[in-house]
């Protein structure tokens, strides 16, 4: 580099970026963490307990609803199709981690719970869970995650359209 190209490239380095490449950089960081974190975790559920993060998913959502739900409300829940949440059931039904029955009101559809084998299961999926997620993330402390917790969830109910 001639002493004469020097001071154009430290200028340029120095030069503020606009806002709108910084949101992007920030977009694509959340982005690469999100995918890292998510990968590992679905190599931990694969390895330590043969479920497949869709699966942990849906356990997870089951648990959290003692008397189930139906196939549109777990599709909701999750953000994926009907198809996508009956494969899914398929599978967990075979290994009898979750019933489904149609209920006596409409038998057209069918409302899916946790087994007692299920509830067990999940409970031991989602203590580990808790752990590498905890392990994943140590380098966070309480004071930074109280910080980013509302900033992320306003974040979320903005792309969302919630706050109109």
């Amino acid at each position: 580099m001639t002493p004469v190209d020097k001071p154009a490239a430290d200028k340029a380095r120095a030069a503020p970026r606009p806002v709108s490449k910084q949101r992007l950089r920030l977009w694509l960081r959340l982005l690469r963490a999100t995918r890292g974190i998510e990968s590992e975790l679905r190599e931990r559920l694969r390895k330590e307990f043969d479920v497949t993060l869709p699966q942990f998913d849906v356990m997870a959502a089951l648990a959290r609803k003692e008397d189930g739900m139906s196939m549109t409300e777990l599709s909701r829940s999750l953000m994926v199709s009907n198809g996508n949440v009956t494969g899914i059931i398929d599978r967990l039904a075979a290994e009898k981690l979750v019933l489904r029955h149609a209920p006596v009101t409409d038998r057209r559809s069918y409302i899916v719970r946790l087994t007692p084998k299920g509830a067990a299961h999940f409970a031991g999926m989602a203590k580990a869970h808790e752990i590498w997620v905890d392990d994943l993330l140590a380098e966070i402390g309480a004071t930074e995650a109280d910080e980013l917790i509302p900033q992320l969830e306003a974040l979320a109910v903005r792309v969302r359209g919630e706050d109109q």
